[in-house]
């Protein structure tokens, strides 16, 4: 019973021990696929307390214990009756890099925890790539400024770029609870909350999904246009404020209808309700290149995550066998892993040559078919259920329905590729295979067995 596992990664173990120590490992160690959610990180690996949500209104307890800075700290399950020990080691290898151990003493079966601790290794051996590139271009650790950190993406970017060595400050529109956070008025932001930051990472906006009434864009338009013009407007007129600007985006800007067409950041915008959307949304910030401050345009596709997003909907459905493609499922989809989209958003902090828009999209944009079938192959369940093109209609409205699912984009990451960008995903399969639990190829060294 337990489990044995072990992995070798490119960084040596002083800072693969950092990086364990940092806020937001926790967080970026917890597989997305189990309904567990993260309530309270460790404040220290000797002696801390790591709590995590469980269903049912439980809590799991870990106690840190035996910390040996950089080889080894403990933590033991101490709120429910089930015996787990977990024991972190950290060796070195050959070419400065780490033997990372873990070693479970609990009678839970290794097989069960097998995935768990094979999308954890992942997880760091990825974290620890991306912020070795981004300092090799010239990143810096910064003080860097969020809006949008509690969302999907924003809390995510959050834990990243602090395990990372940055110094993350959340903007929030609610008193601050911790030193971590700042208040901030969307609509009129003060300069003092960004006294001291770097940089800013712009994410907030409401959701576009939903039925594209009047009432529906009006909200979408107002939460995006309008703070970011006052945003960039802060910012340019700050002498020693933030010189970097990361404004989220989509690739919604070329329109829902440009069939085969393979799409860069030079193609032309589209038509639609959301192409408009992004280019005033984009032209928001103009103020902050007027004043000379670095503004990047960071043009998401789909986002993969079974935390959120269209996978998170999805997801119940083919497991259950009721999932399939849209009619007519050639249309294209132009999707990223998270752990990509976060791994973009670090180059463009790190890298002075990234100005303008960034195509945030997977380098092997699918069809609507192919996607379905790669889920459902994923999942091991069969995709026969082809979901009618007037479905959508029924819950969107015809134009939220033609913008929005039914939306053919097949854009390229051409401005990354030309600086030969690393992605962590270049396959839909392996990526959905890291987001649900069915990783079954390891990017580094592997080493496992039963305790």
């Amino acid at each position: 019973m337990g489990l044995h596992y072990s992995s070798v990664v490119g960084a040596p173990p002083d800072e693969v021990f950092a990086w364990h120590e940092r806020p937001g490992a926790l967080l970026r160690l917890a597989p997305p696929w189990q309904p567990i959610r993260v309530a309270q990180e460790s404040a220290s690996l000797a002696d801390g307390r790591a709590i995590l949500r469980l269903p049912g209104g439980l809590r799991w307890v870990a106690q840190h214990s035996g910390d040996d800075p950089p080889r080894r700290f403990v933590d033991e399950l101490v709120s429910l009756p089930l015996h787990w020990r977990h024991t972190h080691l950290f060796e070195a290898a050959e070419g400065g890099a780490t033997r990372v151990i873990d070693d479970v003493e609990t009678p839970v079966p290794g097989s069960l925890l097998r995935q768990t601790f094979r999308y954890r290794h992942h997880q760091l051996a990825g974290d620890l790539a991306a912020h070795r590139s981004a300092a090799q271009r010239g990143g810096r650790p910064q003080a860097i400024a969020v809006t949008g950190s509690s969302g999907l993406v924003g809390s995510a970017l959050c834990a990243y770029l602090s395990t990372g060595g940055h110094r993350v400050i959340r903007l929030v529109r609610r008193a601050p609870r911790d030193p971590s956070e700042r208040s901030w008025d969307p609509e009129r932001p003060s300069p003092r909350a960004l006294d001291g930051i770097d940089a800013v990472v712009h994410l907030a906006g409401a959701s576009i999904a939903g039925r594209f009434t009047e009432a529906h864009k009006r909200l979408v338009r107002e939460s995006r246009v309008g703070p970011t013009s006052a945003l960039a407007r802060v910012m340019a007129a700050m002498p020693d404020g933030p010189r970097v600007m990361l404004c989220a985006s989509a690739v919604g800007y070329y329109g829902s209808e440009r069939g085969d067409e393979l799409l860069t950041e030079d193609s032309a915008r589209g038509s639609g309700f959301l192409a408009e959307l992004v280019e005033d949304w984009e032209a928001a910030a103009q103020p902050a290149v007027d004043a000379g401050l670095r503004v990047v345009h960071v043009r998401t596709g789909i986002v993969q995550s079974a935390r959120g997003a269209s996978l998170k909907l999805l997801r119940p459905l083919f497991s259950l066998g009721l999932g399939g493609p849209l009619a007519p499922g050639t249309q294209w989809v132009s999707w990223i892993g998270l752990d990509d989209l976060l791994d973009v958003f670090g180059r463009a902090l790190a890298d002075d040559e990234m100005v303008g828009p960034l195509n945030a999209v997977a380098p092997s944009a699918v069809t609507n078919g192919e996607y379905a079938s790669t889920l459902a192959r994923v999942m091991r369940r069969p995709a026969r259920l082809r979901v009618p093109s007037f479905g959508p209609g029924v819950l969107l409205g015809t134009e939220g329905a033609r913008e929005m699912v039914q939306a053919s984009q097949r854009v390229a990451p051409a401005r990354l590729a030309a600086t030969g960008h690393v992605f962590r995903h270049t396959s839909l399969e392996t990526c959905l295979r890291h987001q649900l639990g069915h990783i079954d190829v390891a990017p580094y060294r592997e080493e496992s067995g039963n305790a």
